[in-house]
């Protein structure tokens, strides 16, 4: 098969989260009332503990002296306040359609093949795979990361009120691993993420809702933002944390991490070791080190095939493909 190429290419990503708003609550009154959380500035003075080089580790006298220095710290951190026990996190959800069209595409005979590729794709699958996996993620609560930890229960509000629907999960009887969950719940919700997919409703729009029980208290986990320049002068900060309009907030692009994640079909899966991993081109799970898809394993190797009109070794790799689809990117292949 004669390989077609496009050296412009791009797909716009069809599930858009908003950021998310962090409010304390009390579990009893969880429905009724919540307040925002705010970041405060905590001012500590660490140890040190950082290996120390060659030439200080077997002389004392110079431990205690590294160990004498001051490590002072100023830091952005989020609790609830000692009447509240409970989280809740609030973001939305678009689910868009039409992934059979790419915003921009310079090669018509690709698009051609593109388009009845995944038409193909959708008239056999409907997109049911890949929404259930999203509705899991959302029953789950996976979005919540390390506010997750240690959580005594946690409950996810899902409301799509263009369509007059509601549906209530308790995150806490779905694990992280498992995307074979038999629920009524689950897979009708699953059934309106797919549809949108699908292109066969304009669009899915979810105002989701999760309450989690960490403790009167206790701290929970904004987004941590990525600051270039820390520095080390006087005043500066050696943790930011992320807020909107000094509302903790966590990061839109981490609430979507934890949607797609759903890639269980990536060589040498083990679930209990790894476990499903985000979407990715190359499968890359950064705190990690490592890419997961090597070559012939990769978007780009099962795309051009897929894309092109060749038959992929079999199903799973077709939804690993339409989910990266679904995420969004720019593909286009450098012309030599």
């Amino acid at each position: 098969m004669a390989m077609i190429s496009a050296s412009v290419l791009s797909f716009e990503k069809k599930l858009v989260s908003s950021d998310g708003y962090f409010y304390g609550t009390r579990w009893e009154n969880r429905l009724k009332e919540a307040s925002p959380l705010k970041l405060i500035v905590k001012s500590v003075r660490g140890t040190i503990s950082n290996r120390l080089k060659p030439a200080l580790q077997n002389n004392p006298i110079k431990i205690n002296a590294e160990v004498e220095k001051p490590n002072l710290q100023r830091v952005d951190v989020c609790s609830l306040d000692e009447n509240q026990d409970t989280l809740k996190l609030c973001f939305t959800l678009k689910i868009l359609g039409d992934i059979a069209k790419p915003s921009a595409c310079n090669c018509e005979k690709f698009k051609k093949s593109y388009v009845q590729a995944v038409k193909q794709y959708i008239e056999q699958e409907g997109f049911s795979e890949l929404a259930k996996r999203y509705a899991i993620n959302i029953a789950n609560a996976r979005f919540l990361w390390r506010n997750r930890v240690g959580a005594e229960n946690i409950e996810v509000i899902v409301n799509a009120e263009k369509d007059n629907k509601k549906w209530e999960f308790n995150a806490k009887q779905y694990g992280l691993s498992d995307f074979t969950v038999d629920d009524a719940q689950i897979n009708e919700l699953a059934d309106y993420i797919a549809k949108a997919l699908s292109g066969n409703s304009e669009y899915l729009f979810l105002k989701i809702e999760a309450y989690a029980k960490v403790g009167y208290a206790q701290e929970v986990y904004p987004s941590e933002e990525l600051v270039l320049d820390k520095g080390k002068g006087k005043g500066k900060k050696s943790k930011v944390l992320y807020s909107i309009n000094e509302i903790a907030a966590m990061h839109s692009q981490k609430i979507s991490n934890a949607l797609r994640t759903i890639d269980t079909w990536y060589p040498d899966f083990d679930a209990a070791e790894i476990g499903p991993i985000a979407v990715e081109v190359y499968g890359a799970v950064t705190n990690l080190g490592k890419a997961y898809r090597t070559p012939k394993h990769d978007f780009y190797t099962l795309f051009d095939h897929f894309a092109t009109g060749g038959k992929l070794a079999n199903k799973e790799q077709e939804h690993y493909v339409m989910a990266v689809l679904v995420r969004g990117g720019v593909f286009g292949q450098k012309q030599e």
